[in-house]
């Protein structure tokens, strides 16, 4: 099919539209509309302006591109509604619709295209502003803007969010195997991601490790690429979907018993690939098929069965649900199941886990203000546990809450499931 019809079909459909009775049941699920109570930053609301453009009853204006670009996409509605509507897909192809219809200012056009062109997909660009980003960091010089605030607010609270920087990168694990320890009982694929190769390394790395001490032979297939949600969320459709091709003929036909994110945003559309690439002559039965073999690793672990020699760990955790791996993928018991199992370790609940962090991808970098505003509130709830530790299960989420901590915090770690399972499999008695 030609980009021009694609593109064509990459908007609301009537039939997702006519879901929505306009119940209201979503609006306590919103946190946009929690926070700013306007009926148009509520999915109902968004809903109906959506359906008003379909018709031609509405254009797709100023007004219109600001209501649906101010939506996190955290697809918590999805879980209020009880008619089942597909809110993620409506906002992601009313984005999609909305690129293809307005022309951007100049520099919007050439950030977007630095960011989601030229950076995500490329390794090779990867490292270079991964190295550049440690040389700000390892300098010192990262640390006295911070601490003498040289950045107007603003900035100061977009830097905030900025990633450390993790050499040696995980692309060092590219087109290896990691043999199984003990005997093998799985075969592998692992998708290290875009970003997280160069800021996430070692949570990468013990994947890795978590992985092999439960009797899988890991895989790191080096054609593997950027997965694409961030081009999904912007809107930016046809790139996904090149960048799906590219995972799905790296990764598919190679008799994998799975293949394993770490990612709750990523895997959430890496198990959507079906649906990205339905109208593709060739990659149609090919994306369900990688999407029925994408597991997320918490679910994967929790499947199979946890190697059980932890050693204790102990320590007190509160756990924040990733919002793609809660409400798009519908995960929720299995993090949960998997940090119970780490003998000392002390789970404590916090009110609203499920509630969006306000990470969101890049969103927090585009509304700052409103990002932080969400991210303090999670905070409050955090700090009310008086958990020594934040679990998470999505590193878009880790970035947000270290954030949070340096800001409002008491001096928690963020941690990752899979890094607490890691040391509990390293700690010497």
């Amino acid at each position: 099919m030609a980009v021009s019809e694609l593109v064509a079909i990459d908007k609301p459909r009537q039939s997702d539209l006519d879901r929505c009775v306009h119940c209201g049941l979503c609006l306590n699920a919103c946190p946009t509309y929690r926070e700013l109570r306007v009926e148009m930053d509520s999915p109902r609301g968004r809903i109906y302006q959506m359906a008003q453009v379909a018709t031609g009853a509405a254009t797709i204006n100023d007004s219109y591109i600001e209501h649906i670009e101010l939506c996190l996409a955290c697809r918590g509605c999805e879980t209020a509604c009880p008619s089942g509507v597909q809110y993620g897909r409506l906002v992601e192809a009313a984005r999609a619709e909305i690129e293809s219809s307005i022309e951007r200012p100049w520099a919007s056009r050439f950030l977007r295209d630095l960011a989601f062109r030229k950076l995500l997909p490329s390794r090779f660009n990867l490292q270079i502003a991964g190295g550049l980003l440690y040389l700000y960091q390892a300098s010192g010089v990262k640390k006295l803007v911070r601490t003498l605030g040289l950045l107007p607010a603003r900035l100061s609270d977009v830097e905030s969010l900025s990633p450390e920087i993790e050499p040696p990168f995980f692309y060092r694990y590219y087109g290896k195997v990691w043999p199984a320890e003990g005997k093998r009982r799985y075969r592998v694929a692992f998708l290290g991601g875009c970003i997280a190769n160069v800021s996430f390394s070692r949570l990468n790395e013990a994947t890795v490790r978590v992985l092999q001490k439960n009797g899988c032979e890991v895989s790191v297939p080096k054609a593997q690429t950027c997965c694409g949600a961030l081009h999904v969320h912007a809107g930016i459709r046809e790139e996904a979907r090149r960048l799906a091709r590219r995972n799905i003929d790296a990764m598919l036909d190679d008799g994998y018993d799975a293949i394993i994110t770490n990612a709750g945003g990523c895997g959430s559309t890496l198990k959507e690939y079906g649906e990205l690439l339905e109208h593709d002559p060739y990659y149609a039965i090919k994306g369900l098929r990688f999407s029925n073999s994408v597991k997320d690793v918490n679910e994967f672990l929790a499947a199979i069965g946890l190697n059980p020699s932890l050693r204790e760990l102990p320590v007190a955790v509160t756990y924040q649900d990733s919002c793609h791996l809660a409400h798009g993928q519908k995960i929720r018991s299995a993090p949960r199941q998997l940090l119970k199992a780490i003998p000392g370790l002390a789970l404590r609940e916090m009110p609203l886990s499920d509630l969006c962090c306000g990470s969101a991808g890049i969103y927090n970098l585009l509304h700052t203000d409103l990002s932080l505003a969400l991210l303090e509130k999670k905070m409050a709830a955090v700090n009310g546990t008086r958990a020594e530790v934040i679990a998470t299960a999505n590193p878009g989420c880790m970035l947000q809450l270290q954030a949070g901590v340096r800001k409002w915090g008491h001096g928690q770690r963020v941690a990752h499931v899979v890094e607490l399972l890691d040391e509990a499999y390293r700690k010497q008695g």
